[in-house]
């Protein structure tokens, strides 16, 4: 028998940005297995094989009755997000839940020392992508009865609440996400529109690996002496504030790993060192 949050989720067409990995692969896969008879899926991101074989593995776990749709797109490029919606086969363009998951951060230079590639990719990313692709969905929503409907979920993070040394930029680039949507939801007061945002602590997915350039093992000592959120951790809040009743608005929440208090305040455990005689 379905969970009350199923069927409130059944019939529903449901975009996730940057659907190849981490949390928004995380995120298609609870959505799935939370309402797998009735369901459309639009996965996006620029790995289009990596969505197609996602796609797959979703439809051999819950059969046919999710219908997923693999979508190439990068949200930083404002002309891929302006025709994304009209480009739609038409029984996916009545969208009823945008996640914006897609985000990245580059590098770990302070102030002074920070790389102009690595600023633009940043903000191309993780603010103008999010708020283009908020921009061309609500124009969906706000056609949907008297006073429209639909999700806006925003993925933030701890970083847009605090800043800390090497994480600059992406701090400033959460800090507008969190800033436009608390605006957002108050423009959108009037309408049946819920706008929410999820702001993960520490979460292990390729993250950090960006973050160091594609070096795992610098990545790896991010983690030490913890135990993160996984992506599921995440993607099970995602799909709990979609499916919420239309009355309730999950407006803002932060997740942290119980190791951790604050952006830099964590409890790590001595890494044990093994010695062979």
């Amino acid at each position: 028998m379905a969970s009350a949050m199923g069927k409130r989720l059944e019939g529903k067409t449901i975009v996730v940005t940057g659907a190849s990995s981490g949390i928004g692969k995380s995120t298609a896969v609870e959505f799935a297995r939370t309402s797998p008879k009735n369901l459309k899926l639009v996965l996006t991101a620029r790995r289009i094989d990596t969505l197609k074989q996602i796609a797959e593995e979703i439809k051999k776990e819950v059969g046919e009755g999710v219908k997923v749709l693999p979508v190439q797109l990068d949200v930083s490029k404002p002309e891929q997000v302006r025709s994304f919606v009209r480009n739609l086969p038409q029984e996916f363009q009545d969208i009823d839940v945008l996640v914006n998951n897609a985000g990245l951060v580059k590098g770990v230079d302070k102030a002074g020392d920070i790389k102009e590639d690595d600023m633009e990719t940043m903000f191309a990313t993780n603010v103008t992508g999010l708020i283009n692709m908020s921009q061309a969905v609500l124009a969906v929503f706000k056609k949907r009865g008297e006073s429209g409907q639909g999700d806006i979920i925003n993925i933030g993070s701890i970083a847009g609440r605090e800043g800390y040394p090497g994480g600059s930029i992406y701090c400033a680039t959460k800090a507008a996400v969190r800033t436009f949507t608390d605006a957002m939801r108050r423009e959108l007061i009037a309408t049946r529109i819920r706008v929410i945002e999820i702001d993960p602590g520490q979460v292990e997915t390729e993250f950090s690996v960006v973050r160091f350039g594609g070096d795992k093992s610098k990545a790896d000592k991010v983690y030490e002496g913890v135990t993160p959120l996984t992506p599921e951790d995440i993607a099970e809040t995602v799909v709990f504030a979609a499916g919420r009743p239309e009355n309730v608005v999950v407006a803002d929440m932060l997740v942290f790993p119980n190791h951790q208090a604050a952006a830099t305040v964590m409890h790590r455990k001595p890494v044990v060192m093994s010695s062979k005689m």
